[in-house]
């Protein structure tokens, strides 16, 4: 009896990059062997090599200390380079300090001046540059009706709530028409439903101005959420740049599968040069089984004697109560139910694969037959559902 068959997913990874369907108004901006030199043991910034291309919305993600963020600041000019170029539109802006960047930024603590109204902080910049009057007020008008703020133009901001600070300080970094747009972990001090209200409100300005967004954030559903690219960060270096769906369907090691979603992991060992060829698609040993791999889920070759790990998402992994019921050309291992979540739409089956007792995840249908810990089942998948790995 089959319990559960993993998903089908539409994928759409051989389309053109989502940067070529993007307007033209943003800034290019380009990192050549950018690194940042504290002079303690690790770089901050190790050798970074990044376009982000006009209009696009790229994140930078990853753990704390990956140097995400000092990238970031970086690029605005907070902090000076050991080493590497950035450009804007391909002009070197590296000697260049952050006032003359011309860069919107908008970070997690809001930074408005308490003492002003909601007009008198998105004015601000446009003031400082000697704008018109008459022209100060057309474009502030013009931002907070596009941040949904009409109206609150004489509150202060101690009488907004979190998510309306936030609007306001968006609208008076956009409010200039900047070169790109920085976003330093801007949404972290808000609760989860908010966060994603303005998620989908930031995904929604970002359409409609057209510039460059530059997102840093450690919250890979955030990250996924917003992003046209992301650029995944790993003690210093970029691990891996790709779309959302790139990174999730097709990690490049084990740190990007791991990171990106919970993953199952099925280590199989290193090799020597003459079994190379065995990782372009023929079969791998685990637990005393062999297991096909499709050709075109075996990431960049690992070095030779490299370990090598098998990655399948909870989604693509099937149960079922026998191997009888495991459908034609699937792999499959043993596993013994260790646990059972209730997710409301769906329930995680904690697992332990094989022998070795490897820890695994499944997602049943919430309403399908039950399990209880210590039931024996057998966990398979279709190999082009698997990804080969560098461990």
């Amino acid at each position: 009896m089959t319990l559960q068959s993993p998903r089908t997913t539409a994928r759409s990874l051989d389309a053109p990059g989502a940067a070529s369907d993007l307007t033209a108004r943003g800034t290019q901006i380009r990192l050549e062997h950018v690194t940042k030199d504290y002079g303690i043991a690790t770089l901050a910034v190790d050798d970074v090599s990044l376009t982000v291309e006009p209009g696009e919305f790229m994140t930078l993600l990853g753990p704390s200390g990956s140097g995400k963020t000092t990238t970031l600041n970086l690029i605005a000019g907070f902090e000076t380079l050991t080493e590497g170029t950035i450009a804007f539109n391909g002009r070197d802006v590296g000697a260049l300090p952050p006032h003359r960047r011309n860069l919107g930024m908008l970070f997690q603590n809001y930074a408005l001046f308490p003492h002003m109204t909601v007009v008198q902080n998105v004015a601000y910049p446009l003031q400082e540059r000697r704008m018109d009057k008459a022209e100060i007020r057309r474009k502030v008008a013009e931002v907070l009706e596009l941040v949904q703020l009409t109206g609150r133009d004489d509150t202060y901001p101690a009488q907004l709530s979190g998510g309306q600070q936030q609007r306001v300080a968006l609208a008076r970094a956009i409010v200039f028409n900047p070169t790109a747009l920085l976003l330093d972990e801007p949404l972290g001090a808000l609760d989860r439903n908010l966060r994603a209200a303005l998620q989908t409100e930031i995904r929604r300005i970002h359409r409609e101005v057209g510039s460059t967004f530059v997102f840093v954030t450690h919250d890979q559903e955030e990250a996924m959420n917003l992003s046209d690219r992301i650029a995944l960060f790993h003690d210093g270096r970029i691990e891996q740049v790709g779309t959302p769906e790139q990174l999730y369907r097709e990690p490049e090691t084990l740190f990007t599968a791991r990171f990106l979603g919970d993953s199952n992991v099925l280590d199989i060992g290193g090799g020597t040069a003459g079994d190379t060829a065995r990782w372009d698609g023929r079969s791998a040993g685990w637990d005393g089984r062999t297991l096909a791999v499709a050709p075109t889920t075996v990431a960049a070759h690992p070095g030779v004697r490299e370990r090598r790990a098998i990655v399948v998402r909870p989604e693509d992994l099937g149960i079922a109560l026998d191997q009888a019921d495991v459908p034609p050309g699937a792999n499959c291992v043993a596993a013994t139910v260790r646990d059972v979540e209730f997710m409301g739409p769906y329930r995680t089956l904690l697992l332990n694969l094989g022998s070795v007792g490897a820890p695994g995840r499944a997602r049943l249908d919430a309403f399908g037959a039950a399990l209880s810990i210590g039931d024996r089942v057998q966990a398979w998948w279709m190999p082009e559902r698997a990804r080969v790995v560098a461990a």
